[in-house]
């Protein structure tokens, strides 16, 4: 009885082995080609716009403690 669990456990485990080596193969495919004359990104990435409307909104907060 021992020994049946003992295959049982290794039958799994050579299972469980190879769905995990088919998961990972079939999620390796090539990217596809780029497309002849895709246009430059712009210059200013999304982190410079935040920090502009930041400095944007501390210049204005300061402006509005000096009025009053």
């Amino acid at each position: 009885m021992r020994i049946r669990s003992v295959l049982r456990s290794i039958a799994m485990l050579l299972v469980i082995l190879c769905a995990t080596g088919l998961v990972a193969y079939a999620q390796s495919s090539p990217p596809p080609p780029m497309l002849p004359g895709m246009p430059d990104q712009a210059p200013l990435g999304g982190l410079s716009l935040l920090a502009a409307a930041g400095g944007a909104y501390a210049w204005n907060k300061l402006r509005q403690r000096n009025q009053n």
